[in-house]
């Protein structure tokens, strides 16, 4: 989809991400890589439809592929719908030759995550002035073992209903105010085991599925 809006707003964010300093091995650090601005050159150049039609004339008399006209471009991916239920999915592999093997260095995440750094400044679902996209952990999916055997299990705040996550899911708003983290008890649960657990062994958990409500 080619985007007529502003060049100088394309790549404004909600917060301004350069004051982020995300530290590495954190969640943080992986949604700034993700979301980085990138240069396309040389090979990676971007077909520029209006530069081809520039050079060559109207696009009917465009006869022969060598015509078209490519350029350089910054590319840039940006949250631009603040979603209900965030869920992020890291990626704990890695090519070792033509082998893959898992990734268990831990990645740091925090109870309460501000997706501001990474929304478009025209993010859909967020209300004027708003500087902060808040998300409430609330669910944690851990895999112990190899890439080829290994157990998954998982780590579950139980709560109250959240009736402003209700609104944002039913009508596309929400009204809610809260800032902190959803207060609950934490659960680990390993097939039919299950055990109270304190927040702090969750947020050590080597963490393949994080789970996120919104909360402002």
């Amino acid at each position: 989809q080619v985007s007529t809006d502003d060049p100088e707003r394309a790549f404004c964010t909600l917060a301004n991400r350069e004051e982020l300093n995300p530290e590495e091995g954190s969640i943080h650090h992986c949604l700034y890589q993700f979301t980085r601005n990138e240069t396309l050159t040389e090979t990676n150049k971007l077909l520029c439809d209006v530069c081809t039609q520039r050079h060559c004339g109207p696009k009917n008399n465009i006869k022969s592929e060598k015509k078209h006209v490519y350029t350089n471009a910054k590319k840039q991916m940006l949250i631009s719908l603040a979603p209900p239920i965030l869920t992020l999915h890291l990626k704990r592999f890695q090519h070792a030759g033509f082998n893959l093997r898992k990734v268990n260095r831990h990645i740091k995440f925090p109870e309460v995550i501000d997706l501001a750094p990474f929304c478009t400044a025209k993010c859909k679902n967020v209300a004027e002035g708003n500087t902060k996209v808040l998300y409430s952990l609330y669910g944690v999916v851990e895999h112990s073992g190899t890439m080829r055997s290994g157990h998954y299990t998982a780590y579950v705040k139980m709560r109250a209903m959240n009736n402003h996550l209700s609104d944002l899911v039913l009508r596309g708003q929400s009204q809610a105010l809260e800032t902190e983290p959803v207060k609950g008890q934490w659960f680990h649960i390993s097939d039919t085991h299950v055990q109270p657990v304190s927040v702090s062994k969750v947020l050590s958990s080597q963490a393949y599925l994080l789970f996120y409500e919104r909360l402002l």
